[in-house]
């Protein structure tokens, strides 16, 4: 069943953005602009189960340039709960593999009749080059190490859902903060929302120059346990690195993976968020990952409500833009 577009409205004047490339550059007021949309997706579409025909006639374009489940499906679902269509892009059996270049593959996407593209690449920076060299908004999938938008905005959604706010939270991050685009994009967003935030893991992965941007740098995780309201546990990147940060999974495991040990030690009420794809008995034990205090799996509800309040948000701005 779809719902009438008349109970959603018009995107909030507020809202210029053609593109979400990172949350680095966002406002206070255009991170809850956000947020606050997502909870109205949300609600209005009964945990983003009904359709809603707001962006109908409307194709976006997924091109993914690395591996995902998550972040492909829900953006292919949220188009289409707001009424749209969805093309997905694969690199492999595209003329890229003749020489045509980025830039070129999207004008040649975009010429098809495209109203927005969703990029994840390997290489820093990629969507903001397609957002320098096309008509059509653009949203960040992921770039390499640098910024995952639409993942830490859902981590953020999460954690809000739970404590009603940011503000004077402890949140820790713990893992791999070196290759962690999730994690930057994190930082950034509860920063400016209020939030404390301590960056845990081994020191070949938590560099203490974050304590520049207003972090707390640990390499301890059972001392900042009894501190932290938030869990956020990181996958360790193996693809991204090309030697090996510490001497076995065995040891990462015995002085990081949030366990029944740890958690009896934790704050009463602590959340834990992971990101995905987990590994288990790796960041965390299954006990934990399927336990009480676990918001996983609401972590991916809330991605798809999040990724519907993007595309509405950059497409309505670029229609605004074209009036």
């Amino acid at each position: 069943m779809s719902l009438d577009v008349t109970e959603i409205g018009s995107i909030p004047a507020a809202w210029t953005r053609r593109h979400l490339l990172g949350l680095e550059d966002l406002s206070v007021e255009e991170l809850n602009i956000l947020l606050d949309s997502a909870e109205m997706f949300k609600e209005a579409t009964d945990d983003c189960t009904r359709k809603i025909q707001v962006l109908t006639g409307k194709t976006c374009a997924n091109l993914f340039f690395e591996n995902s489940t998550r972040t492909r499906t829900s953006f292919s679902l949220a188009m289409r709960r707001l009424g749209g269509d969805t093309i997905d892009f694969a690199s492999g059996g595209s003329s890229m593999s003749k020489g045509e270049t980025i830039i070129d593959t999207a004008k040649n996407i975009e010429a098809m009749g495209i109203h927005a593209v969703v990029c994840r690449h390997r290489t820093p920076g990629t969507p903001h080059l397609l957002s320098n060299n096309l008509n059509c908004p653009v949203i960040n999938a992921g770039d390499g190490p640098h910024e995952h938008p639409t993942q830490g905005l859902l981590d953020i959604l999460t954690i809000r859902q739970q404590r009603g706010t940011l503000a004077g939270l402890t949140v820790a991050l713990v893992g791999d903060i070196q290759f962690s685009r999730t994690a930057r994009s994190n930082i950034w967003g509860l920063k400016k929302l209020g939030a404390h935030v301590i960056l845990c893991g081994p020191a070949t992965l938590v560099s203490p120059l974050w304590r520049e941007f207003g972090c707390e740098v640990s390499h301890n995780l059972d001392e900042i346990l009894p501190r932290c309201d938030v869990l956020n546990l990181l996958r360790i990147q193996f693809e991204r690195q090309s030697t090996r940060p510490f001497p076995s999974v065995r040891e990462y495991a015995h002085l990081y993976a949030m366990d029944r040990r740890r958690m009896d030690r934790a704050k009463d009420g602590v959340l834990i968020l992971a990101p995905g794809p987990i590994n288990r008995g790796v960041e965390v034990t299954t006990d934990v990952a399927d336990g009480p205090h676990s918001l996983i799996l609401s972590q991916v509800t809330n991605g798809l409500a999040v990724r519907m309040a993007a595309l509405w948000l950059v497409c309505g701005a670029a229609a605004r833009d074209n009036e």
